[in-house]
């Protein structure tokens, strides 16, 4: 008697209450089930037609993946037939999918996280795995393959994470970002054809939307400098917020870990976390007055000047991320409130530090010396950054026509 393949919904709910598609294999009125890694609602399942209904916000790449995965059982009944091999159902289906099993966006994705946690790039690791979860959360299928994100999946999942989870353009794009790396891990490694890569300029383009970056002003800062009725928690997130703006805008997560031997012959010498790289820069006095708050805590020519990180682990790199972020935003939170009391409208927090510096630089350094500053790889990275606050050519060129 003949095999023959159907694709069918079977009626076992997993814990989420959702049904697996699965492929039948019949022999001699004895089936067996190969499970497609796919999860559907029962509402969402066509029996006439034996295909998912449009109603489905993926129905198109299912309905697709099914017809493709019924042609490829099919095309291997036939050869088996040809051979004239009389199996069971169940040696059929060893038959037919032993080591068939091809690496899905789940394996992939996990593999590029395990790496970026290997390498102790635990922002991005926490981000991108986010990233991921929302990519196989939307397709509701651990057993995503790489052939069915295509443009239109793409595109439903932008509607996806901008209604259903609410997110900014800019934070779309970095999920975009993260399924384009990802993709491109399994073209090089060879389970995905290059041909039908979703992203380039005639197909899914990712661009970053423009955001403005705004500092504080000089007054401002004057105001920040020299406002009084401060508590001591809020006296040191001044500090540290000044710190940072007095060499450029150094990031929290590196001035928190400067330590006392970090200082030479009047000046600071430190490697920049995010990219190695070693800068030194003359102390100015400013800074030397916030340093000598912390000489009464100093245990140590190698204690970490501020308090922050003292009682941390240092070889412990998910315990000092967590450290970081739990200090920051307490950090945060107290500069809101000396926001109040200095009568800053503008939001204050470390990171506009660095935004605030650029600000006041405007165009009064050479560029190359803000590359140097800021830390920068690329040139062409400073000049974009730079220009958030350079204005004086297209102000006075808006002066020159409207004044008549």
């Amino acid at each position: 008697m003949t095999s023959n393949a159907k694709i069918v919904l079977r009626k076992k709910q997993n814990k989420e209450g959702l049904y697996p598609l699965a492929i039948r294999i019949t022999k001699n009125r004895r089936s067996t089930y190969h499970y497609l890694g796919h999860y559907i609602d029962l509402k969402y399942w066509n029996e006439k037609d034996i295909r998912v209904k449009k109603s489905h916000p993926n129905a198109a790449n299912l309905n697709n993946l099914l017809v493709k995965k019924l042609s490829e059982a099919n095309k291997m009944l036939m050869d088996l037939q040809a051979e004239k091999q009389d199996l069971s159902a169940n040696r059929i289906k060893d038959k037919l999918y032993k080591g068939s099993k091809t690496s899905s966006f789940s394996e992939i994705g996990k593999a590029f996280l395990d790496e970026l946690e290997a390498n102790k790039k635990l922002a991005r690791y926490y981000a991108d795995k986010v990233r991921v979860n929302h990519v196989l959360n939307f397709s509701k299928s651990k057993q995503l393959t790489f052939q069915e994100i295509d443009e239109q999946f793409l595109r439903n999942f932008k509607t996806y994470l901008r209604t259903k989870i609410g997110l900014s353009e800019r934070s779309i794009v970095n999920n975009l970002v993260v399924i384009r790396t990802v993709y491109n891990r399994a073209i090089k490694l060879g389970i995905v054809d290059r041909k039908l890569y979703p992203f380039g300029s005639d197909r899914i383009q990712i661009k970053f939307p423009e955001s403005q970056k705004t500092g504080l002003n000089k007054e401002e800062l004057i105001a920040l400098e020299n406002v009084n009725g401060l508590t001591e928690n809020e006296i040191h997130a001044r500090n540290v917020w000044l710190f940072s703006f007095y060499f450029a805008g150094i990031r929290v997560a590196d001035v928190i870990k400067i330590r006392w031997s970090d200082i030479s012959d009047n000046r600071l010498n430190y490697c920049m976390n995010k990219n190695s790289k070693l800068l030194s820069l003359r102390i100015p006095d400013k800074a030397f007055q916030i340093l000598d708050d912390y000489l009464t805590i100093k245990q140590s020519d190698d204690d970490f000047i501020f308090p922050e990180m003292k009682m941390v682990n240092i070889k412990e790199s998910k315990e000092v991320f967590r450290k970081i972020n739990a200090a920051t935003t307490m950090l945060n939170k107290y500069l809101s409130r000396i926001a109040k009391k200095a009568k800053i409208k503008k939001k204050i927090t470390m990171h506009i530090a660095r935004h605030s510096f650029g600000a006041i630089s405007e165009d009064k350094i050479p560029i190359k010396m803000l590359q140097k500053l800021y830390r920068h790889s690329s040139l062409t990275t400073t000049i974009m950054y730079q220009s958030n606050f350079i204005h004086k050519d297209t102000d006075d060129a808006l002066e020159k026509v409207i004044n008549f």
